[in-house]
């Protein structure tokens, strides 16, 4: 066997400079703060969003609680517009109308409130048409149930009766 002679080591022609290599860490430091300037606001823009939901959770958290006792305003409501007059001025039914009153006081204070609909142009966002009848064209002219609102969001549209745009007939004879 022939011994093999130890191969000649070559040496690195390519040997990095000081400045090359400082070059080159400032831009990795660089390119560090940059991502790290976008992660911290990507953790400030989280930290709001998780604050403005946990704001609108606490704001909404009743919603459906209050939407289960619409329909205790609507009986109150009812029961008042089937009261005759010598009924309304009995102390019963005055201490019910004050039940009523605290029971809507206590809702406001929670922020609820009654989207006004009669004589108001429809919005199909505050009202369900239910029917059409005479009146003006596009203007509410019936409220069939109180809509309600729970802060600035409907909670329940109002059921209304909408104009559609013909007047009531006049009778020629009594003129």
């Amino acid at each position: 066997m022939i011994p093999r002679e130890p191969e000649e080591q070559k040496p690195e022609s390519m040997e990095i400079e000081p400045e090359q290599a400082l070059s080159e860490a400032k831009q990795k430091a660089e390119d560090y703060l940059e991502s790290w300037k976008r992660a911290q606001a990507d953790f400030i823009n989280y930290k709001r969003r998780a604050e403005q939901e946990k704001q609108e959770m606490g704001q909404y958290a009743n919603a459906q609680l209050i939407l289960s006792l619409l329909p205790v305003l609507d009986d109150f409501e009812r029961a008042f517009d089937n009261t005759t007059p010598k009924e309304a001025k009995t102390e019963w039914v005055a201490g019910v109308k004050l039940i009523e009153n605290k029971f809507r006081s206590i809702l406001s204070a929670q922020g609820l409130t009654q989207i006004d609909a009669v004589g108001k142009p429809f919005d199909p966002s505050l009202h369900e048409a239910v029917m059409h009848a005479q009146g003006e064209e596009g203007i509410v002219v019936q409220e069939m149930r109180r809509g309600y609102k729970l802060n600035d969001r409907v909670l329940r549209p109002s059921q209304v009766v909408v104009g559609n745009g013909e007047t009531a007939p006049h009778d020629e004879n009594k003129t």
